[in-house]
Protein backbone atom coordinates (compact mmCIF):
# COMPACT_ATOMS: atom_id res chain seq x y z
CA UNK A 1 0.00 0.00 0.00
CA UNK A 2 1.24 3.42 -0.99
CA UNK A 3 0.11 6.82 0.28
CA UNK A 4 -1.31 7.66 -3.15
CA UNK A 5 -3.59 4.61 -2.80
CA UNK A 6 -5.49 6.50 -0.08
CA UNK A 7 -4.69 10.17 -0.72
CA UNK A 8 -5.85 12.17 -3.75
CA UNK A 9 -4.72 15.73 -4.57
CA UNK A 10 -8.17 17.12 -3.66
CA UNK A 11 -7.71 15.74 -0.14
CA UNK A 12 -4.72 17.99 0.60
CA UNK A 13 -5.32 21.31 2.36
CA UNK A 14 -2.30 23.58 2.24
CA UNK A 15 -3.36 26.31 4.65
CA UNK A 16 -6.10 25.13 7.00
CA UNK A 17 -7.27 27.91 9.27
CA UNK A 18 -8.45 26.64 12.64
CA UNK A 19 -8.18 27.89 16.20
CA UNK A 20 -8.89 24.58 17.96
CA UNK A 21 -8.75 20.83 17.54
CA UNK A 22 -12.54 20.73 17.18
CA UNK A 23 -12.55 23.37 14.45
CA UNK A 24 -9.73 21.60 12.57
CA UNK A 25 -11.60 18.29 12.73
CA UNK A 26 -14.84 19.97 11.59
CA UNK A 27 -13.11 21.38 8.52
CA UNK A 28 -11.42 18.07 7.77
CA UNK A 29 -14.76 16.26 8.16
CA UNK A 30 -16.31 18.72 5.68
CA UNK A 31 -13.57 17.99 3.14
CA UNK A 32 -13.78 14.24 3.81
CA UNK A 33 -17.53 14.37 3.14
CA UNK A 34 -16.91 16.01 -0.24
CA UNK A 35 -14.39 13.35 -1.23
CA UNK A 36 -16.05 10.24 0.21
CA UNK A 37 -19.73 11.03 -0.25
CA UNK A 38 -20.42 10.50 3.45
CA UNK A 39 -22.27 13.00 5.60
CA UNK A 40 -19.98 15.58 7.24
CA UNK A 41 -21.50 15.05 10.70
CA UNK A 42 -20.96 11.28 10.48
CA UNK A 43 -17.24 11.77 9.76
CA UNK A 44 -16.87 14.42 12.47
CA UNK A 45 -18.59 12.23 15.08
CA UNK A 46 -16.29 9.28 14.33
CA UNK A 47 -13.18 11.48 14.60
CA UNK A 48 -14.37 13.05 17.87
CA UNK A 49 -15.28 9.64 19.29
CA UNK A 50 -11.71 8.47 18.61
CA UNK A 51 -10.28 11.61 20.25
CA UNK A 52 -12.33 10.88 23.40
CA UNK A 53 -10.52 7.53 23.68
CA UNK A 54 -7.19 9.35 23.68
CA UNK A 55 -5.46 11.99 21.65
CA UNK A 56 -4.27 11.24 18.14
CA UNK A 57 -1.64 13.95 18.58
CA UNK A 58 1.44 11.73 18.32
CA UNK A 59 4.04 14.41 19.02
CA UNK A 60 6.37 16.66 17.06
CA UNK A 61 3.44 18.77 15.83
CA UNK A 62 1.70 15.80 14.17
CA UNK A 63 -1.77 14.32 14.61
CA UNK A 64 -3.24 11.26 12.90
CA UNK A 65 -6.98 11.26 13.60
CA UNK A 66 -8.66 8.12 12.32
CA UNK A 67 -11.83 6.11 12.42
CA UNK A 68 -13.92 3.40 10.80
CA UNK A 69 -17.19 4.11 9.03
CA UNK A 70 -19.87 1.68 7.86
CA UNK A 71 -20.58 3.19 4.45
CA UNK A 72 -17.04 3.52 3.10
CA UNK A 73 -15.93 1.37 0.18
CA UNK A 74 -12.19 1.96 0.62
CA UNK A 75 -9.59 3.76 2.75
CA UNK A 76 -9.50 7.56 2.49
CA UNK A 77 -6.73 9.87 3.59
CA UNK A 78 -6.75 13.65 4.03
CA UNK A 79 -3.80 15.85 4.84
CA UNK A 80 -3.81 19.37 6.22
CA UNK A 81 -1.06 21.82 7.00
CA UNK A 82 -2.41 24.30 9.53
CA UNK A 83 -1.65 27.98 9.09
CA UNK A 84 -1.34 28.26 12.88
CA UNK A 85 -0.65 25.27 15.17
CA UNK A 86 -3.49 24.25 17.50
CA UNK A 87 -3.58 22.47 20.85
CA UNK A 88 -4.39 18.81 20.17
CA UNK A 89 -3.60 17.54 23.67
CA UNK A 90 -0.65 15.77 22.01
CA UNK A 91 1.44 13.32 23.99
CA UNK A 92 4.37 15.78 24.01
CA UNK A 93 2.06 18.73 24.80
CA UNK A 94 3.22 20.57 21.66
CA UNK A 95 0.66 22.16 19.32
CA UNK A 96 -0.12 20.40 16.05
CA UNK A 97 0.38 21.86 12.57
CA UNK A 98 0.37 18.69 10.42
CA UNK A 99 -2.73 16.48 10.40
CA UNK A 100 -3.27 13.29 8.42
CA UNK A 101 -6.80 11.90 8.72
CA UNK A 102 -7.38 8.25 7.90
CA UNK A 103 -10.90 6.91 7.33
CA UNK A 104 -11.50 3.20 6.81
CA UNK A 105 -14.45 0.91 6.13
CA UNK A 106 -15.61 -0.98 9.23
CA UNK A 107 -14.46 -4.17 7.53
CA UNK A 108 -10.94 -2.89 6.82
CA UNK A 109 -9.22 -4.76 9.68
CA UNK A 110 -5.53 -5.17 8.93
CA UNK A 111 -5.61 -2.70 6.02
CA UNK A 112 -6.56 0.07 8.45
CA UNK A 113 -3.64 -0.81 10.71
CA UNK A 114 -1.23 -1.05 7.75
CA UNK A 115 -2.33 2.37 6.53
CA UNK A 116 -1.90 3.86 10.02
CA UNK A 117 1.59 2.38 10.22
CA UNK A 118 2.46 3.74 6.75
CA UNK A 119 1.28 7.26 7.65
CA UNK A 120 3.05 7.10 11.00
CA UNK A 121 6.36 6.08 9.36
CA UNK A 122 6.00 8.84 6.78
CA UNK A 123 5.41 11.55 9.38
CA UNK A 124 8.13 10.29 11.72
CA UNK A 125 10.66 11.33 9.08
CA UNK A 126 11.92 14.75 10.16
CA UNK A 127 13.10 15.72 6.66
CA UNK A 128 9.67 14.97 5.19
CA UNK A 129 7.96 17.03 7.90
CA UNK A 130 10.38 19.91 7.34
CA UNK A 131 9.47 19.87 3.64
CA UNK A 132 5.75 19.75 4.47
CA UNK A 133 6.12 22.70 6.82
CA UNK A 134 8.15 24.59 4.23
CA UNK A 135 5.46 24.82 1.56
CA UNK A 136 1.95 26.22 1.43
CA UNK A 137 1.08 24.79 -1.98
CA UNK A 138 -1.33 21.81 -2.06
CA UNK A 139 0.22 20.28 -5.18
CA UNK A 140 3.69 20.43 -3.64
CA UNK A 141 2.40 18.92 -0.39
CA UNK A 142 0.80 16.04 -2.31
CA UNK A 143 4.06 15.46 -4.19
CA UNK A 144 6.07 15.40 -0.93
CA UNK A 145 3.63 12.97 0.70
CA UNK A 146 3.58 10.59 -2.24
CA UNK A 147 7.20 10.83 -3.41
CA UNK A 148 8.71 9.92 -0.07
CA UNK A 149 6.76 6.67 -0.04
CA UNK A 150 7.93 5.81 -3.56
CA UNK A 151 11.52 6.48 -2.51
CA UNK A 152 11.15 4.15 0.50
CA UNK A 153 9.54 1.41 -1.56
CA UNK A 154 12.52 1.27 -3.90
Amino acid sequence: MMINDILVPEAVIADLKATSKKQALQELARRAAEISGLHERTVFDVLMERERLGTTGVGNGIAIPHGKLANLDRLYGLFARLSTPVDFQAIDERPVDLIFVLLAPESAGADHLKALAKVSRLLRDRATCDKLRGTDNAEALFAILTESQEDRAA
